[in-house]
């Protein structure tokens, strides 16, 4: 029998439009002798829907216009299990679902909010649970998590919207004393995916600049150290016991790998790292296990480091539901390791079912 599997895509965030692209690659690999599949988009207001749109209109943001989309909601009573669809009549159908496959980014997506309606509605999920979605979601909260494991990161100041609006020149002063006049550095917004809002700064009036565009992003504004050396991603699959994919390398086109670099412009790259030792890359792979189990992840992650010149790897971020485009590290990293994509979504879904049985 055909498990009945909701494909939830969109999201009332800055990041809709790359779960769309995600969306639509999955799609495109799902075996659907395997799987009776719903489409339920969200939009950017937060409506959702049911739709039966062509995979070509989800991948390119026309499925809102699709005149069958039909009113939906996924239920928090567990006697549901699934959606409720609204009709024109105000008249309401409960349709059972047997695991949902939330294909969203960013906010209001991975930070915990779909998870924790998913748990209250006793339905499988493919990911992280609601704590584990929102730690890894909060990059301050990450940074205090791995602050308790051996793995090195990056130095960092934590200012927030408020106190920067107040009081900037002071704001400013305390994060020049913190990195002792240094520069570049990072500044990110605590809560966003896909390099939303993430800025370099050279001097303090970039500085000033960075702050002021991550705030509009979330009222945390996390300060790092830029770290000069190479990006590298690692793919982890698994419940209890997880596994590491092959390390692979981002070689962007920016000056860092920022939204542009990821999803729009064609000269990124993105490579298996194969000229360092055999010994680094397991201690890569390692690292990259312990920052998973530490954040309590379960299903799927993908966690960057860099690599600096003394060959030194320092933890960057994780990233629960990462992108499944066609141009995305986390499948491509899972194909060099011999799980090809359609395989990796079989196994998503069913670490999902294990993990509620």
């Amino acid at each position: 029998m055909k498990k009945k599997l909701l494909i939830l895509f969109g999201g009332a965030s800055s990041e809709h439009e790359v779960s769309c692209l995600s969306a639509a690659s999955v799609l495109r690999h799902l075996d659907e002798n395997k799987y009776e599949i719903y489409k339920v988009g969200i939009t950017k207001e937060g409506n959702w829907f049911l739709t039966d749109s062509p995979v070509s209109d989800i991948e390119e943001g026309r499925w809102t216009e699709k005149p069958g989309n039909r009113r939906a909601s996924l239920s928090p009573d567990t006697f549901v299990r699934g959606m409720i669809l609204y009709g024109d009549n105000g008249v309401c159908e409960m349709r059972n679902v047997d695991v949902v496959f939330p294909v969203l980014h960013g906010k209001y997506g991975e930070d915990g909010t779909v998870q924790g309606l998913l748990e209250l509605a006793g339905i499988p999920f493919v990911g992280a649970g609601t704590t584990s979605s929102a730690a890894c979601m909060d990059k301050a909260i990450t940074k205090h998590i791995i602050e308790s494991t051996y793995v090195k990161q990056a130095d960092y100041y934590l200012t927030d919207r408020f106190s920067f609006a107040s009081d900037p020149q002071g704001i400013l002063k305390e994060i020049e004393e913190h990195f002792q006049g240094s520069y570049p550095l990072f500044v990110k917004p605590a809560n966003a995916g896909s390099s939303v809002g993430i800025s370099k700064a050279k001097n303090g009036l970039e500085l000033f600049n960075a702050i002021r565009v991550a705030a509009e992003e979330d009222h945390k504004v996390l300060i790092e150290k830029a770290i000069s050396g190479r990006e590298i991603e690692v793919a982890v699959l698994g419940n209890r016991h997880p596994r590491a994919s092959l390390v692979g390398e981002i070689l962007a086109a920016n000056e860092f790998y920022d939204y542009d670099a990821k999803y729009i412009n064609t000269e990124s790259k993105t490579r298996i790292l194969d000229d360092v030792s055999e010994e680094k890359q397991e201690e890569i792979r390692q690292a990259a296990l312990t920052v998973y189990q530490a954040m309590g992840c379960r299903g799927l992650a993908r966690v960057d480091f860099f690599l600096d010149e003394e060959e030194t790897v320092i933890f960057n971020e994780i990233n629960t539901l990462p992108g499944f485009t066609k141009i995305s590290m986390c499948p491509k990293l899972w194909e060099a390791t011999e799980l090809p994509y359609r395989e990796l979504l079989d196994t998503l879904i069913a670490l999902a079912v294990d993990e509620m049985e």
